[in-house]
């Protein structure tokens, strides 16, 4: 009898099996185990032809009673539920426990096969001899940014050319907490579409702690200054 190629689904594995209609319902159990990390006798096996038919894989006796019985059909469902509670189930995912292999830095920097070593011999990074003076380049060219427009802590400002998001801004400097070189533009937003409160990572640049996120922080080329009072919803109503 020709194998059914179908689709074995539990909480710990996926993946297309060749099943043979002439297994029994314990057979099939037997050979799921290493599958699906399963021990037979936890197996509630149900075969899904389709996605609005579910059909149990049981019999009173289950070394007598075949998989043809059922009908398969190529690349139907298996689904197997773990019917152990789950303290007693395995959890395949956690890596508490396991040892973790490290390689020291020492050996590390001596390898001449790693990236750091290709690194190296490329010149890329923090080997890069003209690095510093690159980084200082795009320092400068931000400072000019904000001088260039205007930007400077109590100013009316929008961000991005939206005025859904008009603030003031509330600090122009470094942000320690954000990846990159050069001053940030930190604004207080008139509405609560920020990312934060003023604050990051326990470091507050303005303000007190609250809920309402009104803090943004970006880079001077997405703050146009202006004339940009807070908005009235209730400037265009028509009066009646």
């Amino acid at each position: 009898m020709a194998d059914v190629p179908l689709y074995v689904v539990s909480d710990y594995a996926s993946s297309e099996r060749r099943i043979n209609p002439s297994w029994s319902i314990a057979q099939l159990k037997t050979k799921l185990e290493p599958i699906t990390g399963i021990p037979p006798s936890c197996q509630q096996i149900f075969y899904k032809p389709s996605a609005a038919e579910k059909i149990p894989v049981e019999a009173p006796n289950e070394e007598a009673v075949l998989l043809q019985q059922f009908n398969l059909t190529p690349y139907a469902e298996l689904l197997i539920v773990d019917t152990r509670p789950p303290s007693a189930r395995p959890n395949f995912s956690s890596t508490e426990g396991v040892e973790r292999f490290v390689l020291p830095d020492e050996e590390y920097e001596q390898r001449t096969d790693s990236v750091l070593a290709w690194k190296k011999a490329e010149k890329l990074g923090r080997f890069d001899p003209n690095a510093p003076s690159r980084e200082q380049a795009k320092i400068d060219a931000i400072a000019k940014e904000i001088e260039a427009r205007g930007i400077a802590v109590g100013k009316r400002c929008r961000v991005g050319g939206e005025d859904a998001r008009r603030g003031q801004v509330m600090y122009v400097g470094e942000v320690k907490e954000i990846p990159g070189v050069g001053a940030w533009v930190g604004i207080q937003l008139d509405e609560p579409v920020g990312k934060n409160d003023g604050s990051i990572n326990g470091t507050r640049y303005w303000g007190e702690e609250s809920e309402l996120k009104c803090g943004l922080f970006v880079r001077p080329d997405r703050v146009e200054v202006g004339d940009f009072p807070p908005l009235d919803d209730l400037e265009d109503l028509e009066e009646i």
